[in-house]
């Protein structure tokens, strides 16, 4: 894999987040783990989103009934016992979700420290897996498209913020509106929480349009905004439908390289 990425001293806890569907978190998450994955880091990849996209992408079961994420959320149960191991990338655990999570939103509501439920779950796995001398390097946990108590036990829970961004006008419209939520996050919640990465996804250099939302994203966002643009890629949507990232589909697309290059933008900064 030619040279190697330095491996952070403490483990990374990233969020992929934006209330806007369709702007490719769960592809962000998948890949930018199976990129550093590649280069041998350690991951732990927890899937928020009840429809478990994340969870087919790295082949993981997530039919009704797996024990996954909502038993972590709502019974409390430990995080160790709930990891599937992905077979395609070594390196990389996954506690999925079921469609059971859908109704965790509304069964939140009335459980004391409803926003830090997911927190104290990770930090008790995080202590446990570092005294046993298996620390992860990074987790990646992939939200629903909302910002409802599932993104904001997300939020509470990690130390950075990772947001892909759709290289189109309708995608900063709600970026304002996501930064305000991050915002009441830290101020309440979570005052550690940086927004430290943003990556411009679905991207077409032969549009004035994604040269204009590229500008202005780079203008507000200066060197929180990777320099890799994940193009437009046939191959990225396809990955999914045969369970597989697009870098084990397809590693010598542009869509893999893109998502390789980006991976390892990450791992050389905020390097700690």
């Amino acid at each position: 894999m030619g040279r190697e990425f330095p491996l952070p001293a403490e483990t990374r806890v990233f969020v992929v987040a934006n209330q806007k569907g369709g702007v490719g978190k769960t592809t962000t998450t998948v890949n930018v783990a199976a990129g550093l994955a590649l280069y041998g880091a350690r991951i732990l990849v927890i899937d928020l989103d009840p429809q478990g996209n994340a969870s087919t992408a790295l082949g993981i079961d997530h039919s009704e009934g797996t024990p996954g994420v909502y038993e972590a959320v709502i019974e409390g149960e430990s995080l160790g016992k709930l990891l599937q191991p992905c077979a395609e990338h070594p390196g990389i655990m996954v506690i999925p979700a079921t469609i059971d999570l859908a109704g965790a939103e509304i069964e939140l509501v009335s459980i004391v420290a409803r926003e830090s439920r997911l927190k104290r779950a990770l930090d008790a796995h995080l202590a446990e897996t570092e005294a046993a001398g298996e620390k992860y390097d990074y987790v990646f946990i992939d939200c629903p498209p909302s910002l409802g108590l599932l993104t904001v036990n997300a939020l509470t829970a990690a130390r950075e913020v990772l947001v892909p961004i759709q290289s189109e006008y309708y995608a900063l419209e709600g970026l304002s509106q996501l930064l305000r939520h991050i915002d009441m996050v830290k101020s309440h919640l979570n005052p550690g929480l940086d927004v430290s990465t943003i990556l411009l996804t679905m991207y077409d250099a032969r549009t004035k349009l994604a040269g204009e939302v590229a500008a202005e994203v780079r203008g507000h966002f200066r060197d929180a905004v990777l320099r890799t643009a994940v193009p437009r890629s046939v191959r990225i949507s396809e990955a999914p439908s045969h369970g597989q990232t697009v870098l084990a589909y397809d590693p010598a697309s542009a869509g893999a390289l893109s998502y390789l290059e980006a991976s390892r933008e990450i791992a050389m900064r905020n390097n700690t």
